[in-house]
């Protein structure tokens, strides 16, 4: 069992390791930021790498408060599953009620890699190589549909 600032030591150690994985990606290499994670310009949807000691997930997340809100982003959503599903190895997860690790409901569409612990430095090449593939093709895809969803999203709100 790691101890707090182990947890951090190895947290911080996890995190620049792939930090340097991803500069050695010709996508990535030299660019300032990377990931557009938070900053997807629509209110409530984000772009999340989640670790555990059973999997690496990487997935679009809608956490509105609002379960109505929620569900009307996700239903706008899955109008470009196609879309988003490209470039994937396998079709992406749909999860319309997913508790997220701080126990709050949202929807999520993700694509999973089962059996690896964040806690096992021996994982960490695969996960970064995980991480890295899946989170480029989810944020090409989310970016071909990004104006599209927000002006859609944005109608839908005064709509209502």
């Amino acid at each position: 069992m790691l101890t707090k600032e182990e947890r951090k030591n190895h947290s911080t150690q996890f995190w620049t390791q792939f930090d340097d994985y991803c500069e050695s990606l010709p996508e990535l290499k030299g660019l300032k930021k990377k990931w557009i994670l938070h900053d997807t310009k629509i209110s409530h949807i984000d772009l999340k790498f989640d670790l555990s000691k059973n999997s690496a997930i990487v997935a679009i997340e809608i956490n509105h408060k609002s379960e109505f809100r929620r569900l009307q982003a996700f239903e706008q959503l899955e109008r470009y599953r196609s879309l988003l599903n490209e470039g994937f190895s396998t079709d992406l997860n749909w999860d319309f009620c997913y508790l997220n690790t701080n126990d709050q409901e949202v929807c999520r569409v993700y694509i999973e890699k089962p059996d690896v612990d964040i806690c096992n430095t021996s994982d960490w090449k695969d996960i970064h190589h995980f991480l890295a593939t899946n989170m480029l093709i989810a944020q090409n895809n989310f970016l071909e549909i990004q104006e599209s969803l927000k002006e859609e999203l944005s109608a839908l709100s005064r709509d209502s």
